[in-house]
């Protein structure tokens, strides 16, 4: 989502200045930007952490020197991994490392920011949410702990800064965004950033492991009788057929940049993101009850139909 944003702003005559954290990540969007950079348009990138305010201010830093300036009049706050899963049972580290990026990250940049927000005309910052800062569970009932409470912290954030900016700094907005699924490579990404084995180096008690919580969860039937080398190569395609999904990147890059030129305060991207909004908001009590993510499903084929 962000190197389609990248994209689509700089075809709009945007000078853009972007970061990340995986470092052929980032040459592969700079690489795609220029080539398609309209003449006289800017782009930059730079490698950081969002995560270290440091090297958020270092950034600041190289934008202000790279473009001669002292504002900016957009601000997207979009990166993010999973990991952390159950506070119960996932590593501390692990789950403080996603918390930590999908959280502190839109907070850094919010804060190194803001003085060069304020410093322009007009400005806007967009923060990525997610439809697990309306319903903290992943897919049915998977614990997801970690990412829903950052984007939960997220979307209470940006919805605050709305009401700071009206009397602080009226000509400031801020939106949320809050995607269902979209086709990311963030089941890619996130492996790599914290150092995840590949399914190919699972032991076979960690394959065990990995079997006998999907059971739990139902994503696995109790009586399937994968041999753990299928399971191996089974979980390395879950990772990229997660990019299949009824929403692309570009999509949703579009859909976020429409809803940040029409002011909307909350945009959702995918029906299944309106389905589990509308389901939560009518049921409230029963967003937890473990035959909810039947009503969304319901509510989701209404919508399509």
């Amino acid at each position: 989502m962000g190197r389609e944003l990248v994209r689509q702003l700089i075809a709009q005559g945007c000078d853009v200045a972007t970061c990340d954290i995986v470092e052929e990540n980032l040459k592969e969007t700079l690489n795609i930007g220029k080539k398609e950079s309209p003449q006289g348009v800017k782009l930059m990138g730079s490698l950081c952490d969002v995560a270290k305010e440091e090297e958020v201010s270092n950034f600041r830093e190289q934008v202000k020197d790279e473009f001669r300036t002292d504002h900016i009049n957009l601000l997207f706050n979009n990166a993010g991994i999973g990991g952390g899963g159950s506070f119960v049972n996932s590593d501390q580290t692990e789950w403080e490392r996603c918390f930590n990026i999908c959280w502190f990250g839109v907070y850094n940049f919010s804060r190194v920011f803001l003085q060069m927000l304020v410093n322009s005309k007009e400005g806007h910052i967009i923060n990525t949410s997610s439809v697990n800062g309306f319903r903290a569970s992943l897919g049915g009932n998977i614990p997801h702990t970690a990412y829903s409470a950052a984007k939960f912290a997220v979307k209470g954030f940006t919805e605050a800064l709305i009401n700071d900016f009206r009397f602080n700094a009226p000509h400031l907005k801020a939106s949320v965004v809050m995607p269902g699924w979209v086709g990311t490579d963030i089941a890619l990404n996130t492996p790599k950033i914290l150092g995840w084995k590949e399914p190919k180096d699972l032991s076979d008690e960690e394959i065990d492991e990995i079997r006998e919580a999907r059971i739990k969860f139902g994503e696995l039937n109790s009586e399937s009788n994968f041999s753990n080398d299928e399971f191996r190569r089974n979980l390395e395609a879950s990772r990229t057929e997660y990019k299949k999904a009824p929403v692309s990147p570009a999509q949703a890059a579009e859909t976020i940049l429409d809803g940040v030129k029409n002011d909307h305060w909350r945009i959702l991207i995918g029906r299944d993101a309106e389905a589990l909004d509308q389901a939560v908001r009518e049921e409230p009590l029963k967003a937890y009850d473990l035959d909810f993510s039947e009503k969304v499903w319901a509510r989701l084929n209404q919508i399509n139909s």
